[in-house]
């Protein structure tokens, strides 16, 4: 039985939920309610090719079911901006002055949070160099599971979240 709390992730037989897209619709709310979305997120895919192929595959996987339950458990509050996708081998410096364009951008944009989430640990060595608050998480083998431990693992990621959400929300109030 779900309690009050819970959070609901639609799995297909495939393995994965309807990804939230960058459209025009999905702008056209944000920009209707622009007083009450303050909240920005970016998720933070890298791309390998060769042997790590696979691992940067399953991250992002990861990261998009995650970022999208997110969304649609705060559409109003949030914006789930287009993931941010850099090569994994390319120079750390120019991938985080890319970033911090972008950061400088959605700042712009009136938004009092942005958050960076990431399953790619080098972002940790980096996070004090950005405003917004990165959230790192190790990618859960996703593909070795049912879909129904999919749904369990991708909510518990979940609740975690939100409660940091929620506090660093507070903080600023």
């Amino acid at each position: 039985m779900l309690g009050d709390n819970d959070i609901i992730l639609v799995v297909n037989p495939k393995g994965w939920c309807k990804k939230v897209k960058w459209i025009p619709e999905d702008v056209d709310t944000y920009l209707n309610a622009k007083e009450y979305v303050d909240t920005a997120v970016v998720p933070l895919y890298s791309v390998s090719v060769g042997g790590e192929m696979k691992q940067s595959a399953a991250e992002a996987e990861f990261i998009t079911l995650l970022t999208g339950l997110l969304e649609r458990q705060f559409t109003g509050r949030l914006l789930l901006f287009p993931p941010f996708t850099y090569l994994k081998d390319e120079k750390s410096e120019r991938v985080l002055s890319d970033l911090q364009k972008w950061e400088d951008n959605i700042s712009k944009g009136e938004f009092k949070h942005i958050f960076y989430i990431t399953s790619d640990i080098d972002w940790r060595m980096r996070e004090d160099q950005l405003s917004g608050s990165l959230i790192w998480l190790p990618s859960l083998p996703l593909e070795q599971m049912s879909d129904s431990q999919k749904v369990e693992m991708i909510n518990s990621q979940a609740k975690q979240i939100l409660i940091l959400f929620t506090q660093i929300w507070h903080k600023s109030e």
